[in-house]
């Protein structure tokens, strides 16, 4: 076929909603040489997402607004380079094990294991080379609109025990729902908690601060933390507090309140403890002057509100500086710092189970 057909076809498929597409490309390659692709999943709606092999970085994913104009609502960068480097984990899969361990260590099985400590004397977000660092292997699922991202995490790796064989799924539904599959294995006892890490604005990446954002998440309960943010072990109310969003609130309403919770954080990093089992509504997020909608429902226990606090002058999108509170995150989890705390739901993982962790955010406008 002519070049000039070539494009004249890629450009019918490109203007194309009547169907569901999934392609694939190289967009680049790593220090290292290896090769990291680009997956793009677009639905019959016109929405899409793109997601990397570097990393499982989430990195766009498109909404309608009231008048059904797109934008693209996760924060991050135009080319791979940008997230090569140092960056605040713009939405990448985000583990061994996502959010704190207290000491950097734990206790499993009567075995004691130290992890890297990368906050302090602290571990966060699995370690220096984490999974976020990885190019992970990518199958196309054009059948389910989806794409399925593996690795191998080797026994040892950033102190963690155990070989963890690890599958992500991303699919885009017709019904407006980015939907993120979680599945692992080990060989050994180990600890697991795996959550994507993007940044959202509703009124698309770049356009500011997100304060005027109205956020509902259906629980009056968190977990307690120190000032490091490790969790006491405590599950406290917050009924009444300006960690409550029971009931809509904007975000930036209350973020400046003189309460000691928001002071240890610099704004919102807080883990609300869920209520109920299986897939559940974990918040709802609207933006007033698009209409755009974002519900996150997900298998976990918890999720983490993050409000950017210490995003600086991060040149994103388009030239876009990313500033504090520019974006928030959503992290469904288990709880931080789960190992230390026999209380809170169990992150082991042993071998012949299977982690399996379901998160779906649907946009929607009104």
């Amino acid at each position: 076929m002519p070049r000039r057909a070539l494009i004249a076809a890629a450009t019918v498929l490109m203007s194309s909603t009547a169907f569901a597409t999934v392609t694939s490309e190289i967009w680049g390659k790593t220090e290292a040489g290896e090769e990291v692709h680009l997956y793009t999943l677009r639905n019959t709606r016109g929405q899409e997402a793109r997601i990397t092999s570097y990393g499982g970085i989430l990195v766009s994913l498109t909404a309608p607004d009231r008048e059904g104009k797109f934008a693209d609502v996760v924060l991050g960068f135009d080319s791979l380079a940008p997230y090569l480097g140092k960056h605040p984990h713009f939405g990448c899969i985000t583990g061994r094990y996502a959010n704190r361990i207290g000491g950097a260590a734990f206790k499993l099985d009567g075995a004691e294991y130290e992890v890297t400590a990368n906050s302090g004397k602290n571990h966060i977000h699995g370690g220096k080379e984490a999974f976020d660092k990885k190019v992970w292997k990518g199958a196309v699922l054009a059948n389910q609109n989806a794409v399925a991202l593996s690795y191998t995490s080797a026994d040892g790796e950033e102190g963690f025990p155990g070989t963890l064989t690890c599958t992500v799924t991303y699919t885009l539904t017709d019904a407006g729902e980015f939907k993120i599959d979680y599945r692992a294995t080990t060989d050994k006892p180990t600890v697991v908690n795996l959550t994507n890490h993007s940044y959202f604005n509703l009124a698309g990446e770049g356009s500011g601060d997100v304060l005027g954002h109205e956020l509902t998440i259906p629980t009056d309960l968190v977990t307690a933390t120190d000032d490091a943010l490790i969790p006491t072990g405590e599950i406290v109310s917050i009924i009444g507090t300006p960690l409550d969003f029971t009931q809509p609130h904007q975000i930036g309403e209350r973020i400046e309140s003189d309460y000691k919770p928001l002071v240890q954080g610099k704004g919102y990093d807080h883990n609300y403890a869920l209520k109920g089992e299986g897939l559940k509504l974990a918040a709802r997020v609207k933006e007033p002057k698009s209409g755009r909608v974002m519900e996150v429902s997900t298998t976990d226990p918890g999720v983490q509100l993050y409000t950017g606090n210490h995003l600086k002058g991060v040149k994103g999108k388009g030239g876009h500086v990313y500033e504090s509170r520019h974006g928030f995150c959503l992290e469904t989890q288990k709880f931080p710092d789960s190992p230390n705390k026999p209380q809170f739901p169990t992150s082991a993982l042993r071998p012949g189970e299977t982690y399996l962790h379901t998160t779906i955010f649907k946009f929607s406008a009104e």
